[in-house]
């Protein structure tokens, strides 16, 4: 099971970023969990400045920026 964080406050660039990592691994077909972590000294634990950001299974694999659902498939391949 892919474990994915999604690190932001909850702005619509955050909210994107949730959407198309969930619509990324069910079109791979993969479980997967997403949490939403909103808590800066949370954020901040995983050396993120700039939100949102993306983690995957506890590596941070974007920062600042809203990944396309093809670019989080091939995040999560």
């Amino acid at each position: 099971m892919k474990k994915i964080r999604i690190l932001g406050t909850g702005c619509p660039k955050c909210t994107k970023l949730a959407e198309n990592a969930e619509a990324a691994a069910a079109q791979l077909g993969v479980e997967y969990e997403i949490e939403k972590v909103t808590e800066i000294n949370e954020i901040m634990k995983f050396g993120v400045m700039v939100t949102p950001a993306l983690v995957i299974d506890g590596r941070v694999r974007a920062v600042g920026k809203t990944p396309s659902v093809e670019e989080i498939r091939q995040l999560l391949e």
